[in-house]
């Protein structure tokens, strides 16, 4: 059997892997998925002259949407209790999780149709993964249309 050359970029990926891979295990140890925790992660968003604020919560998913910002989408009803926002692409999966304390004014992911659902009265279903709660001004959500909406980040 001959043996062939190694390559310099074979080399190099093989040495980065080696000092990166453990680190990203390190750092996702121990955490939970469906974290509901807060985090520093802020947003604000605005639609028809209104600001509402939010606080991101410590999972891949909300870290997913994080990265994506700053967006511009279409903020539209949906149902009775809710607005909806689809995402350009869809977020990683990896930050689902059953929840049974739903609230209104919750920020969730609806992962089948890859859109933000910004719930502002009471709501049960499945699918959906929180991203975060809304802090102010999210009395707006209230207001009946479509809107262009902008997100970024505090």
């Amino acid at each position: 059997m001959t043996r062939q050359p190694v390559s310099r970029r074979t080399l190099l990926c093989a040495a980065l892997a080696t000092v990166v891979a453990p680190r990203s295990a390190n750092s996702q140890q121990g955490r939970d998925p469906a974290n509901q925790e807060p985090t520093d992660m802020r947003i604000r968003m605005t639609f028809d002259g209104r600001t509402m604020t939010a606080t991101l919560h410590d999972n891949p998913s909300a870290r997913d949407f994080f990265s994506m910002l700053p967006l511009d989408l279409k903020i539209e009803d949906y149902a009775h209790n809710e607005k909806i926002a689809y995402l350009p692409r869809k977020l990683t999966g990896e930050g689902s999780g059953p929840f049974g304390n739903e609230q209104p004014y919750d920020l969730c992911y609806f992962m089948p149709w890859g859109n933000l659902a910004m719930f502002y009265a009471d709501y049960r279903h499945p699918g959906l993964t929180r991203l975060g709660r809304f802090d102010e001004g999210q009395e707006g959500l209230h207001g009946r249309g479509a809107f262009p909406l902008h997100i970024e980040r505090i």
